[in-house]
């Protein structure tokens, strides 16, 4: 028997656990997925769904305002606010995808 790189077997696996959940949601599923993953993009800096540790320098972004959160990716993009490295992530983010991040977050509980 032919052995499968661990990375391939991971995503085999991660494929078939998630395909069944999005198409059991329909369409909203894979909205929901699409979010999840670019929040889990922030997940080593601001912690999994935005809550970040306890004491951490870094802010907790669940339950804030929508509107504040796209406020500040945007600031961050354009150079307006400073920070240490969300000025170059935030750059990699499209308008429609800080929207997603930003809906995705504010709807998490503090």
């Amino acid at each position: 028997m032919k052995k499968i790189p661990r990375i391939a077997a991971v995503l085999s696996f991660g494929a078939l656990v998630l395909s069944p959940l999005a198409q059991a949601q329909g369409n909203g599923g894979k909205e929901a997925l699409y979010a999840k993953s670019l929040a889990a993009t922030c997940a080593n800096c601001h912690g999994t769904n935005g809550k970040a540790v306890e004491g951490s320098s870094v802010a907790s972004l669940s339950g804030l305002e929508q509107g504040y959160l796209v406020a500040q990716m945007k600031a961050f993009k354009a150079g307006t606010r400073t920070a240490t490295v969300m000025h170059q992530i935030s750059k990699g983010y499209n308008d429609a995808q800080i929207e997603t991040l930003a809906a995705y977050f504010a709807a998490q509980k503090k």
